[in-house]
């Protein structure tokens, strides 16, 4: 497992408060689904990009799509800069 997505596995048990290890999530996993993910805690894991990576997210940056994996996630930070 690569840094960038532990990184994005453990901001994600922080931020949504899930009682999962971060190791127990896979990299492909369908996020929305396998952990009831809303609108809300969509706008908390953006928060959250922002927050521990340093990324600015802007207005065409957000999308669904963005926040359906682990994997889709890093690919997003890997664009912005982010190893």
């Amino acid at each position: 497992m690569n840094e960038l997505n532990l990184r994005i596995k453990k901001m994600i048990v922080e931020r949504l408060f899930l009682s999962v290890s971060p190791t127990d999530i896979a990299d492909d996993a369908p996020l929305m689904e396998t952990y009831g993910i809303d609108s809300v805690a969509l706008f908390e894991l953006a928060v959250g990009l922002e927050d521990e990576f340093g990324v600015s997210m802007e207005d065409t940056d957000f999308s669904v799509d963005l926040f359906q994996t682990v994997n889709s996630m890093a690919k997003f930070l890997g664009e912005k800069g982010v190893e």
